[in-house]
């Protein structure tokens, strides 16, 4: 299975940030990127890739401790940025160190269960939005959301997230994305 970790935002966030995307998709160049729909958008913490079965019970155990040792915490959804002209996203605020915390912890997790995880990087909380194929001007789409601040919510939960990719060749297709498991955050 192609998996992930990640905190996803409640329903009122994402209708907000949805809302706020709506004017973006008639900005010149929006007709080039591949627009990301809410149902898949989630604060990835741990990108693990393709994980075998036998695998999961201690993944699983490891995730759920991950999750219980770390209190749930204030969020929203805040601002926007860039990856290389290829991706458009919006971050957050809130309590990013313990954000960043569990990330940190849901990569152990992994790393502790046996999946083999890619280098260690920093941290960057972000909702992805939009893709490019290839390099594009994102500013205007950027400052188009640099003001945005969501309503405030609390993050109380780690999921497990399977990955369906789009079926190559299909126009419009976006991956799909299936909860596999929950934990909730704290004690």
């Amino acid at each position: 299975m192609r998996l992930f970790a990640a905190v996803l935002p409640p329903a009122p966030a994402a209708e907000e940030l949805r809302r706020a995307v709506v004017p973006l998709r008639s900005l010149p160049g929006a007709a080039t990127l591949r627009w990301t729909g809410t149902a898949g958008w989630h604060y990835t913490l741990a990108f693990l890739g393709e994980v075998d079965e036998e695998l999961l019970p201690d993944l699983y155990s490891r995730l759920e401790r991950a999750a219980h040792r770390t209190e749930a915490f204030p969020l929203r959804v805040h601002g926007s940025g860039r990856f290389d002209g290829r991706a458009l996203w919006a971050g957050a605020a809130g309590a990013l160190d313990t954000l960043r915390l569990l990330a940190e912890r849901a990569d152990a997790a992994a790393r502790r269960a046996g999946v083999p995880m890619e280098g260690h990087r920093r941290y960057t909380p972000h909702l992805t939005l939009a893709r490019s194929r290839v390099p594009a001007d994102l500013t205007p789409f950027t400052a188009a959301l640099e003001g945005f601040e969501g309503l405030h919510w609390e993050a109380g939960e780690l999921s497990l997230v399977r990955s369906h990719l789009p079926v190559d060749g299909v126009p419009g297709e976006q991956p799909r994305y299936e909860v596999v498991r929950a934990w909730p955050l704290g004690r």
